[in-house]
């Protein structure tokens, strides 16, 4: 078993329900091919860099798993052909890293900055 994680981008329109099938068909395939569904984070809408298909924003969300590599590759056929998906992205997450998303550090003032590059150059 390998530990992957999927962003899935879908189409903005979409009401719940239908969202909610797509993550439930994803969930099925991992479980019918033996892997382990662990955790469903839903970003929520977000604006888009680009439009896709007419669209500048998108429901994100974020599916982490344990399957065989023939499972990933059978959900991203079938994510591919669904058209509710706009884009998806399929990762390996490294051994041992964390199990859940990293808090994002405060921002460092600009003297921080430059103390910081001060010292490495004293190096």
């Amino acid at each position: 078993m390998v530990d992957y994680e999927i962003l899935l981008l879908l189409d903005p329109d979409l009401a719940e329900e239908p969202q909610a099938e797509v993550i439930t068909r994803v969930r099925d395939l991992i479980e019918k091919g033996g892997g382990t569904f662990t955790r469903h984070d839903v970003w929520g809408k977000r604006k888009l860099a680009y439009e896709i298909d007419k669209k500048a924003d998108g429901n994100y969300h974020l599916l982490l798993f344990s399957s065989a590599p023939e499972t990933l590759d059978e959900v991203s056929r079938v994510l591919k052909i669904d058209d509710n998906v706009m884009r998806h992205m399929a990762t390996r997450r490294p051994e041992g890293g964390p199990a859940g998303p990293l808090p994002v550090a405060a921002p460092m003032s600009h003297d921080a900055v430059i103390d910081d590059l001060a010292e490495e150059d004293e190096d």
